[in-house]
């Protein structure tokens, strides 16, 4: 969308973007093949807490190459001089982080890739781009991390340099003396969508998409200014530049994203489906903003001119929007990866402290009876856990409801200092199973 805009600006038009997929799956040959046939167009469709809404085309996509179809073929691409910029979205869970947030250079896949000529994870193929861009002197371009991790411009240099060092020492050294890994903040509300959603677009736009996008009308993306190869001027169509995204990044980490998961976690359990009807919930709506003022908000030093006051209502505001129902399923989805990032400063915080526990300690027990796969009324649902192997999630369904505790995603909580909180933990998760999660919640509110 940026992109986009920046390309309406004038000496701007040099810029564009080809999109890489890295998937192979059904979804991403489909999504490749729709590319194609609509020449890499579609439409972004925002909307307002009103329901208003504002359609345009986005055009800023002059290729679209499926990876994991033809990897030397993406490699070929990385290698072409006119790439100046590789950005990441590849989630939390996408960086092979172990417990203690290093690469792990043992994990199966990135083990299989250092075996192969053509490599196939994010890190092989963009360290084999980097590696013929360095043999040919067309030199480094600069690896962008959009992902919600602390400090994810310093994780994604760790892991390329992790990586890269481990097939060539000498090409890690290249890569961390020459390639920029600025890190960044991008905030909005984005669903996924759905058949559903598609006709309802469709018909509200009077555009014929197969892959349209909507997305609430708020954003934002603050990004660190170290370039290696040139930017786009992006900071004339709403990008922030500084030279620390570190205090944007805990704000929207620690509050946007971390309340997100606050909700989704028990909502599921209840029945509600998206944000909008469980946020309706006045006791969910309660909970979240005590949350936000008195776990997370006391241990964020905010950017200068930013209220966190005023920032918590801005996002319980944003979860209203009835036109952008994001699904709690998906948001609870990769929790393993998820909550270390989000809530393990706060839960540090408020333990240390000896600030009230009591909602750290429910939405820790939500996520344990989450990982069940079935509702407070019996309904079962899909958990889609990728971090979270068969040893741990058998913790987590383990009869000793406080052996749960002991997975790796708790590994940074320090929780052995503190035993009244598991023994909090335990207590909601036997509450939570005798009587539901509504009526634990109303219980323990106060």
């Amino acid at each position: 969308m940026y992109i986009n805009k920046v390309l309406e600006r004038e000496g701007q038009q040099g810029w564009a973007i080809v999109g890489v997929g890295l998937r192979n799956s059904a979804r991403e040959d489909k999504r490749a093949a729709i590319m194609a046939e609509q020449d890499n167009l579609y439409t972004l469709t925002t909307f307002a807490p009103d329901s208003s809404h504002e359609t345009s085309v986005i055009g800023s996509i002059i290729e679209y190459v499926h990876a994991a179809k033809d990897r030397a073929a993406a490699i070929k691409r990385l290698t072409d001089p006119d790439i100046k910029i590789v950005t990441l979205t590849i989630t939390e869970g996408g960086y092979y982080l172990d417990a203690k947030g290093n690469f792990t250079l043992d994990h199966p896949d990135i083990k299989a890739d250092l075996a192969r000529d053509v490599p196939e994870t994010a890190f092989g193929l963009v360290c084999e781009a980097l590696r013929q861009r360095r043999e040919s002197g067309t030199g480094p371009f600069t690896v962008l991390s959009c992902d919600n991790l602390r400090h994810n411009g310093k994780v994604a240099r760790t892991a390329f340099c992790t990586y890269a060092t481990a097939r060539d020492p000498i090409l890690g050294a290249w890569i961390k003396e020459n390639v920029s890994f600025p890190s960044s903040m991008v905030d909005r509300i984005t669903p996924s969508v759905g058949e559903a959603d598609i006709t309802r677009l469709d018909a509200l736009t009077g555009v014929a998409d197969q892959m349209p996008i909507f997305a609430e009308d708020f954003t934002q993306w603050v990004i660190e200014d170290h370039f290696c190869a040139g930017r786009p001027e992006l900071e004339t169509v709403g990008v922030q530049f500084t030279d620390d995204v570190g205090p944007y990044e805990q704000v929207k980490l620690r509050m946007l994203n971390a309340s997100h998961s606050m909700l989704a976690l028990p909502g599921v359990l209840m029945g509600y489906d998206t944000v909008p009807h469980a946020i309706a919930d006045t006791l969910l709506l309660r909970h979240l903003e005590r949350f936000l003022t008195e776990d997370a908000s006391p241990f964020i030093t905010p950017p200068k001119g930013l209220s966190l006051a005023q920032y918590a209502q801005q996002v319980l505001h944003r979860f209203r929007n009835p036109a952008v129902g994001d699904q709690l399923l998906r948001i609870a989805s990769d929790s393993g990866s998820k909550l270390p990032v989000f809530l393990t400063d706060t839960v540090n915080g408020v333990l240390s402290s000896g600030r009230d526990h009591w909602r750290l300690a429910f939405g820790t027990a939500c996520f344990l009876e989450y990982l069940r796969g079935t509702t407070d009324k019996g309904t079962p649902y899909t958990i889609t856990e990728p971090a979270i192997n068969a040893e741990q999630l058998a913790l987590a369904r383990a009869e000793d409801l406080a052996a749960g505790l002991q997975m790796t995603v708790f590994a940074g909580w320090n929780l052995k200092d503190y035993p009244n909180f598991a023994t909090d933990v335990v207590k909601l998760r036997q509450s939570i199973r005798a009587q539901g999660t509504h009526k634990t919640l109303a219980q323990h509110a106060g």
